[in-house]
């Protein structure tokens, strides 16, 4: 495998799991106000092939936040019990358009890093038909 194609792997392996994280992120931001949601998160673990030297980011598994969900109180809401108060979400705003940016950052710089290693590996084929 040529190094050009192993940053390829490793640009586009980024560039998936980012867009993952995204999608799950998105979810969770339109989901804030959802009586009973819980937030989704989803880890990253790097994975090394030995037998042709490239590394690749690999998603794991969904998983649903286990912090308390928030109570609010709204005695007129269908949900709310005998005291007023319903289970709301356990998503924080704030946290979720951070780690939304953040993504997205990466997701952009992952591209970038794509796009230059398919502009060298195409001038290197240009100069080798020379």
């Amino acid at each position: 495998m040529s190094e050009f194609s192993k940053a390829l792997s490793v640009s586009t392996s980024g560039l998936q799991a980012q867009s993952s994280r995204l999608r799950h992120l998105s979810e969770n931001i339109s989901n804030a106000d959802t009586p009973g949601y819980r937030r989704k998160t989803v880890p990253f673990r790097t994975e090394f092939d030995a037998g042709n030297g490239v590394a690749r980011v690999e998603v794991g598994r969904m998983s649903l936040d286990d912090r308390a969900l928030e109570r609010v109180y709204d005695p007129g809401h269908p949900m709310a019990d005998g005291s007023g108060h319903y289970d709301g979400s356990n998503v924080d705003l704030l946290i979720e358009l951070a780690d939304a940016r953040e993504a997205q950052r990466s997701y952009e710089a992952n591209l970038k890093m794509f796009e230059q290693a398919r502009q060298m590996s195409s001038s290197l084929m240009q100069l080798l038909r020379r």
